[in-house]
């Protein structure tokens, strides 16, 4: 990490403080780094000195709810536009009116909403494994009418503080089943029959996902790097990342009518080749083309998964770049 980064806090609304890491000049060029679950700060932690040694400030939030960030209680405080200002309030604190906005997993969600609700704030947008999805209906109708009475862990999450409970009795235990299950290790194994939807908890999905239980990470993870996880989310429990969820429904509600208009700012999209979150899924990135204004590319990294830019980095690093220095 770069001997220019220091963590500080940050007031993005009443009451709520993320604390935040920053490095680097600025802030002529500045780019926000947003993480994803059930993820930190930290696994932007091979990017951060790459993007320094190229002239940019960096941002990197513990977003609401994760790390030793604020950990609001009431559910709705985890929506869209709780969000996004926050986002837009570092840029603020930072003295910057625009910024390039990095998004992996559900930071690429928030990515998306920055661009339709604060387009004024984005420079340009890249997305990291989860691509621009305009969603036909309410997404938890769409997951029922799909899943039907299978287990699917988006649909388990909306259970009110279960999962939470699941994943904190051993956290060490959920966050291998889930990295295992998404990572591009697993694909050759990769088990895709379904689960009934009673008795099954969130860990023993992603066990099943990734043909078993494991008891230490893939080999792009340190033991060091998966016990910082492990100490944070011990620490934070799930409460808050589970809450982000549970407003799939009102995040579509609050923009779905905005659709694709705002977003016209260059977009990118990167993601793994074997990310199971666009597996089967090429019409979402074909739909990138046709409904985003300034679609710059999307570039697939061989071999890859859904932890993109922790298991490729060196890939990930030299197209974040290369975008990055055409679209500035």
């Amino acid at each position: 990490m770069s001997e220019s980064t220091h963590r500080r806090r940050v007031e993005t609304a009443p009451g709520v403080e993320l604390d935040v890491l920053d490095s680097g000049p600025g802030p002529e060029r500045t780019v926000v780094l947003l993480h994803g679950f059930p993820e930190t700060s930290h696994s932007w932690r091979h990017q951060i000195e790459p993007l320094v040694d190229a002239g940019l400030r960096v941002i990197v939030p513990d977003q609401r709810g994760y790390g030793d960030s604020s950990r609001p209680n009431d559910t709705s405080h985890y929506r869209a536009d709780h969000l996004t200002r926050d986002i837009a309030a570092l840029l603020d604190d930072a003295e910057v009116e625009s910024a390039i906005i990095v998004g992996h997993d559900w930071g690429s969600i928030v990515a998306w909403h920055m661009a339709q609700l604060h387009p004024e704030r984005c420079a340009s947008v890249i997305a990291a494994s989860v691509p621009w999805t305009p969603w036909p209906m309410a997404p938890t109708e769409l997951l029922r009418a799909v899943h039907g009475d299978d287990f699917f862990y988006i649909l388990h999450f909306q259970q009110p503080r279960l999962a939470e409970a699941e994943m904190h009795r051993d956290v060490r235990r959920f966050l291998l089943s889930i990295i295992w299950a998404a990572a591009a290790e697993s694909h050759p194994t990769r088990d895709g029959s379904p689960l009934p939807a009673s008795g099954t908890t969130v860990t023993e999905a992603f066990e099943h996902q990734s043909g078993g239980r494991r008891t230490s990470p893939p080999p792009w993870l340190s033991e060091a790097d998966l016990q910082v996880y492990v100490s944070q989310f011990e620490r934070s429990g799930f409460n808050g990342p589970v809450d982000w969820y549970r407003n799939f429904d009102p995040n579509h509600d609050l923009t779905a009518p905005l659709g694709a208009s705002p977003i016209t700012m260059p977009t990118f999209f990167v993601a793994g080749s074997l990310d199971p979150v666009i597996h089967g899924r090429d019409d979402y990135l074909a739909r990138m083309d046709s409904d985003l204004a300034d679609h710059r590319a999307t570039v697939l990294i061989p071999g890859a998964g859904h932890w993109v830019q922790q298991e490729a980095p060196g890939e990930f690093n030299r197209a974040l770049l290369d975008f990055i220095s055409r679209s500035v």
